[in-house]
């Protein structure tokens, strides 16, 4: 079954153009995993330091082996100080069933 999941943060006052930086690299190398399907980022229209993304993988092992990529740590701790939250909050979705 595929792994998708939302990812929200919010850039602190002043932040947002590096914070724009740091994501656009970040999904530069998560969209060459094997196992991604779908890495989209956005920011709300309302409110453009918040950010939002979109992710997909093939499965859970896929996922896994997202969590374990060697740049994901440092993504992570150079975004950290620049979002308002203590990380990013995650939230896993899974599909509705529809009809044949």
């Amino acid at each position: 079954m595929k792994k998708t999941l939302l990812a929200e943060f919010t850039a602190r006052e002043g932040a947002q153009d590096e914070v724009a930086r740091l994501i656009g690299d970040y999904a530069r190398s998560v969209r060459q995993e094997e196992g991604n399907i779908i890495f989209d980022v956005y920011t709300r229209a309302n409110a453009p330091r918040a950010f939002w993304v979109f992710e997909v993988y093939r499965d859970e092992e896929a996922f896994q082996a997202h969590l374990n990529a060697p740049y994901g740590g440092p993504f992570n701790a150079a975004l950290t100080p620049l979002i308002e939250e203590a990380a990013s909050v995650l939230t896993f979705l899974n599909p509705l069933a529809t009809r044949p």
